[in-house]
């Protein structure tokens, strides 16, 4: 190599080294990113927003970036109250809320999240690559001591809502069907619109009018949650015995410390992350498929059920594998803030959270929720799962507004690997609370 070239290589080094310390936002330095920022918001003001998941894709990220950025640098909030997460969502409701951005706009994004299946193209990638790239070992002894973590959170849960409405004067079996079984309840569809339909006819009511008194309490508790997941993410860091960072298992008590080493991870391809998408898609489209025969379990779950018997009986080989958890990776790493603007716009309405603030209210939606937090952590402490992780997972992700609030506390506690048992608290979980509310609708009207 000539003394020209070796200069060469030393000046694109430094280059390099020099735009590894620039401050960016989301890879972009700063000045290119307000240029694409300015196109963007410029096209949304003034109608010209293409239509779709282009015009959806463009907006989202860009809302998206700006609220983490906001959220990350704003004091108490970015150490408090769930930082960038919590500001998407809250932030971008608020657009909606008070009419900032064009209805063309919101509908093109709602359309996108709900129509589009955004959403679910988020969680399949996350469900699919997440679980195929944790220790298989470790995976299996997770999953047996789960369910009763769950069982603690929704015990505590509903006996603090009783407790304390009784003792306020909303009353206890108020407090525990109209609170604490819709915020316990595995969110909107899944949770409280047939949570309505059960306890319509035997309290002489519109499905409508019940579901109006669960709607708030739903989207208190998810907005609680969130704001404790930021909270459990900074007791976590004061007090690392009480957290696994990330690992639910204490594995060091049940499995050998060379069982829990992950596999080694193939160098990044496109190629790869191409074949682990269509993994996700097609792992999401057997659930759905299972779920035609088998409508009394939801989708999500029956795809959970799929891929961890795959990854628990090695189905599948290490390529493969190693494909899906590329692929989850990028588009968590990506896409999150996009998602969470969409939930914000398409999933939080902030007049319904604004209208329930009355202080009974308020001190069960946030009694039930610490309950929550406190049942599942102490007995996933006794099921052998890092306190901080069991409450996030078998509490929050039980008190949230299922897959959206999934997505929320997960990205607010700094999580998101935790997403396949997040999904078994909203679905699994979430049927057993339907069960459960047959049980107690029948129980106080005798």
């Amino acid at each position: 190599m000539n003394e020209q070239a070796v200069i060469n290589e030393k000046n694109i080094q430094e280059a390099a080294q020099l735009e590894s310390k620039a401050y960016t936002i989301i890879g972009f330095p700063v000045p290119l990113f307000a240029v694409l920022a300015a196109v963007t918001l410029a096209a949304i003001m003034t109608g010209r927003l293409p239509g779709g998941m282009i015009g959806a894709f463009a907006s989202m990220i860009i809302l998206g970036a700006i609220f983490f950025e906001i959220g990350t640098h704003t004091p108490i909030v970015n150490t408090y109250l769930g930082g960038g997460a919590i500001v998407c969502i809250f932030g971008s409701a608020a657009l909606v809320h008070y009419n900032i951005l064009p209805e063309a706009t919101v509908e093109t994004m709602s359309v996108f999240m709900r129509g589009g299946g955004f959403l679910d193209f988020y969680i399949a990638a996350l469900i699919t690559g997440s679980i195929l790239g944790m220790n298989r070992k470790l995976l299996i002894k997770a999953s047996v001591r789960y369910l009763p973590a769950i069982l603690g959170g929704v015990i505590a849960a509903m006996g603090a809502a009783a407790v304390v409405g009784a003792a306020i004067g909303f009353g206890a079996k108020e407090a525990m069907l109209f609170i604490a079984l819709p915020i316990m309840g595995g969110g909107m569809g899944a949770g409280a619109v047939p949570l309505s339909q059960i306890f319509a006819q035997p309290l002489n009511l519109e499905p409508e009018g019940v579901l109006s008194i669960m709607v708030p309490a739903l989207a208190m508790g998810n907005a609680v949650s969130i704001v404790a997941a930021g909270l459990l993410n900074k007791l976590g860091k004061n007090k690392p015995s009480l957290s696994g960072e990330g690992e639910l298992m204490i594995a060091k008590n049940d499995v050998a410390e060379k069982e829990i080493v992950p596999e080694k991870e193939l160098p990044l391809d496109i190629k790869l992350m191409g074949m682990g998408m269509l993994m996700a898609t097609v792992f999401f489209t057997w659930g759905n498929f299972l779920g035609k025969f088998i409508p009394a379990v939801h989708p999500y779950a029956l795809m959970i059920i799929t891929v961890a018997v795959f990854k628990a009986f090695g189905w599948l080989p290490h390529k493969y594998e190693s494909a899906a958890n590329q692929w989850f990776r990028f588009i968590m790493g990506y896409t999150t803030g996009a998602l969470l603007v969409g939930i914000g716009i398409a999933f939080t309405n902030l007049g319904q959270i604004i209208e329930a603030f009355t202080i009974q209210y308020i001190i069960l939606v946030v009694v039930v929720v610490i309950a929550a937090i406190l049942g599942s952590g102490f007995v996933g402490r006794l099921m052998g799962f890092y306190p901080i992780e069991s409450s996030i997972t078998a509490g929050l992700c039980m008190a949230n507004m299922g897959g959206t609030g999934d997505v929320a506390v997960l990205s607010a506690a700094d999580r998101m690997i935790l997403m396949p048992f997040a999904q078994i608290s909203s679905r699994i979980g979430g049927a057993f609370m339907l069960i459960l509310a047959s049980f107690l609708i029948n129980l106080f009207l005798r």
